[in-house]
């Protein structure tokens, strides 16, 4: 979690990157409110007039002033607009133009569905968006999801003071974030619904007047609808095709409640450099071999499911640890075998098999590399 500003921070005449969304203080003479500064929280409130804003695109700004900088429950940090800059996730990368695309929908307030094969960072980006933007990041996991209610409460069953059973509703995290949403307009709430494909088409229907003009739900605790303020917007992820288990399909209907986003795996240079950023021990040679093949697999018609960034990360934890540093080179081909067939159907030593066809893939780019090691030794 990143580290929040502190008073001193702060100096008068400085220059920092913020992103302004409309100020909900319908008294303020200020029309853009902002929570973060270089995308760390500002120990104060930071307010800006000036109409070249943008709601939801960085700018840079300077510090022009701190009102009663010794008050923590007071005060605010006033700025000048200095120009605009490109919008970018801090921590990742994300395609170009699937960065133009998600900050025209969450200027626009839309709801977004993020589509994309197992392990290419739906998750991770969600969550890298709210924390570049501000906003407060709510997880939902709709796999456990069985009912409609379960979206907002579930139930917990308990022995009494005599004995007799009590049922009692545990309100879940969307739940309590849009009752915190409506009591907090001043906040952004950025609310993800993770595998939305894994609930029934009857649950999710309970769940579409949140989506559409509607923006209400009905409270299942207090038996009364709940108004979903402006403040909140959500993020749906689906993982596509007859390879993933209990998975529903997603109808017109619930579809239109979405723009979608398709998103891919890394391009193999941005997967190394992630791979060189979480494991600096290994080096950049082995990283290479390690994401050339988990790209052939990707790419390998035969194969009808992709191979997750947590494929070739887990990879890197067995050739990094003492036990295995020392024969990195000769423990490799073992390494793959187990963490890139171990995730495909069959055994890796049938070549019927989709284990076994990735297999052939990891033997070929095996001898590619040990040919190449031979030409410049």
């Amino acid at each position: 979690m990143t580290k929040k500003l502190s008073i001193e921070e702060i100096q008068v005449g400085s220059t920092r990157e913020a992103t302004f969304w409309t100020n909900p203080a319908k008294d303020s003479e200020h029309r853009f409110r902002a929570t973060h500064l270089d995308g760390r929280r500002a120990p104060k409130v930071v307010l800006c007039n000036d109409p070249r804003i943008q709601p939801g695109t960085p700018c840079l700004v300077r510090i022009k002033s701190v009102s009663k900088p010794n008050r923590t429950d007071r005060g605010a940090i006033e700025v000048e607009f200095e120009r605009l800059l490109d919008f970018r996730i801090e921590g990742m990368y994300v395609d170009p133009l699937v960065s133009r695309k998600l900050q025209i929908l969450l200027e626009s307030g839309l709801n977004i569905l993020l589509d994309g094969p197992q392990g290419c960072g739906k998750t991770v980006l969600a969550r890298r968006l709210a924390e570049t933007l501000g906003m407060q990041f709510v997880f939902f996991n709709c796999g456990a999801v069985v009912e409609a209610t379960d979206f907002l409460a579930s139930i917990q069953v308990r022995a009494s003071d005599t004995g007799q059973p009590v049922t009692d509703f545990i309100r879940t995290e969307v739940l309590l974030a849009l009752e915190e949403a409506a009591q907090h307009p001043e906040r952004r709430y950025l609310v993800f619904l993770d595998e939305f494909n894994r609930c029934q088409e009857s649950a999710r229907n309970a769940l579409m007047p949140a989506l559409d003009a509607t923006r209400r739900v009905f409270h299942p605790i207090e038996n009364r609808f709940l108004e979903i303020s402006n403040n909140v917007q959500f993020i749906a992820a689906v993982n596509r095709g007859n390879e993933f288990s209990a998975t529903f399909g997603i109808d017109a209907a619930q579809l239109d409640r979405f723009a979608p986003v398709q998103m891919d795996y890394l391009p193999p240079e941005e997967e190394i450099k992630l791979l060189q950023a979480r494991h600096p021990e290994l080096n950049r040679g082995l990283l290479k071999v390690i994401v050339t093949a988990a790209d052939r697999i990707r790419k390998a018609a035969e194969l009808g499911s992709g191979l997750s960034v947590r494929a070739t990360d887990e990879a890197c934890v067995y050739l990094k640890h003492p036990l295995m540093e020392n024969e990195q080179r000769r423990l490799l081909p073992d390494v793959l075998q187990s963490s890139f067939c171990g995730r495909f159907s069959g055994r890796w030593d049938d070549v019927a098999s989709d284990a076994g066809a990735a297999w052939s893939i990891i033997q070929a780019v095996l001898r590619e590399q040990k040919r190449k090691d031979g030409d410049s030794s």
